[in-house]
């Protein structure tokens, strides 16, 4: 790496990997490892592995960074840097940004997730350039980012962008946050997977092809088998996908109709397997958003794909740290 280049450390901690990448000024990323999360073994383990993660990638790079930024699949204090809750991980008020700073001898970043992607959407991906859009990420769950007039929406208490909990259906199905019929419940990954093993259950051979691709294991159908069962023209599963892409029109409508955004940006596991839902979805928000706010939305696949968070987070952490 040139010494003359800004550059930090962008770490994206999430329920089952540990991502942790040096990123330069320009959003590019110069090198990258990654580690599975052991959350089972606790709080101090995982920050342990973390810690050892950026420090054998930081070694030897010159100059220093600038700083680490942290995405972390959960709600986050903006102020001290600690996770409230994370369910993927299973912490609750756990310190998190004060205990990387001691042990790195860094300044430290910390973010939700999806917040993280963002900003890499936004600053070095699909979304350069744009002052007003909205990044929605259908993955496992569904999350997002607002940016209004140039600046990313935290709300009151930094817990703005729960995008996946706008309620589609008043009487529809539960979902993990307490409430029923969020777009997550409806269009996430574990939501179409549950639909999937139900409509299953309630007749197998229907689910025939679906099981075949799980290995005859009715809990192991997941969004991707479903997905990859619906390109092939299976119809359980197309029905499964038609109705998880009604919740997502249903969704973007609203925020849409809201925000009114300039761009549109879609991401995520569940949108990065099926890369056709994002016409599908371009289709569906400009017959039934307000016409005024369609005229100039454009709506796009996102272009960092699953960097998103690294780079976002790499960023986050030049912006506000350089800043202060």
């Amino acid at each position: 790496m040139d010494s003359s280049d800004s550059w930090a450390i962008g770490v994206d901690l999430g329920g089952t990997k540990i991502e942790v990448a040096l990123v330069d000024a320009a959003g590019n990323l110069r090198q990258r490892t990654r580690r599975p999360t052991q959350a089972h073994r606790g709080p101090a383990a995982v920050k342990a592995d973390l810690v050892a993660a950026i420090e054998a990638l930081k070694n030897g790079a010159s100059p220093l960074p600038v700083g680490v930024g942290v995405g972390v699949a959960g709600q986050i204090d903006a102020l001290h840097g600690t996770v409230r809750f994370s369910p993927n991980l299973g912490w609750h008020d756990e310190p998190f940004k004060e205990v990387l700073q001691q042990a790195l001898g860094l300044a430290v970043v910390v973010t939700n997730d999806v917040r993280a992607a963002t900003w890499g959407e936004w600053l070095h991906g699909a979304g350069q350039g744009c002052a007003d859009l909205i990044c929605l990420f259908v993955g496992t769950g569904v999350g997002g980012g607002v940016v209004s007039s140039g600046q990313i929406l935290s709300g009151c208490n930094n817990s703005g962008g729960e995008l996946g909990h706008i309620t589609i259906d008043l009487n529809g199905s539960p979902c993990r946050c307490g409430n029923r019929g969020c777009l997550e419940a409806l269009a996430g990954g574990w939501a179409i997977a549950e639909r999937a093993q139900e409509l299953i259950a309630a007749d197998p051979g229907a689910g025939a092809s679906m099981l075949e691709i799980a290995g005859r294991k009715l809990e192991a159908v997941t969004a991707k088998i479903v997905g990859q069962a619906s390109r092939k023209g299976d119809p359980l599963a197309l029905q499964i996908i038609g109705e998880a892409t009604k919740a997502l029109i249903a969704g973007a409508v609203s925020l849409v109709n809201a925000f009114n955004p300039c761009r549109l940006i879609l991401g995520g596991g569940v949108i990065e397997g099926l890369p056709e839902l994002v016409d599908r979805v371009a289709q569906g928000v400009r017959a039934q958003a307000l016409k005024a706010a369609t005229e100039p939305l454009q709506i796009m696949l996102s272009q960092l794909h699953n960097d998103a968070g690294v780079v976002g987070a790499a960023a986050l952490a030049m912006r506000s740290i350089q800043k202060t």
